[in-house]
């Protein structure tokens, strides 16, 4: 079963939160319906900009700690790797 760690972001340059799961579709699913009381839903942060798949959860929270020491700086340079314009990439999963 694969695992994701993946960035959400509240607009283009906004606000992001870098989580981790184990169904991508799902997890965003719940992001964007603001289902969970949390940060993504006091900020709506509810865009996916970027996800990697990994195949075990420890490398997946591994990659999402990691990801969360970083600067802001190079959290976007990683999106805009492979998304420069901010795209939402959570209709491409469906």
């Amino acid at each position: 079963m694969p695992y994701y760690t993946y960035i959400l972001a509240s607009k283009p340059g906004g606000t992001l939160y870098i989580g981790t799961t184990n169904d991508l579709i799902r997890r965003i699913h719940e992001h964007r319906e603001a289902a969970v009381p949390g940060f993504t839903k006091r900020y709506k942060i509810h865009h996916l900009v970027y996800f990697e798949e990994h195949a075990t959860s420890e490398q997946a929270i591994r990659r999402e700690k990691r990801l969360k020491t970083w600067l802001r700086i190079w959290k976007v340079q990683l999106i805009e790797t492979d998304n420069p314009d901010w795209n939402d990439l959570y209709p491409l999963l469906l």
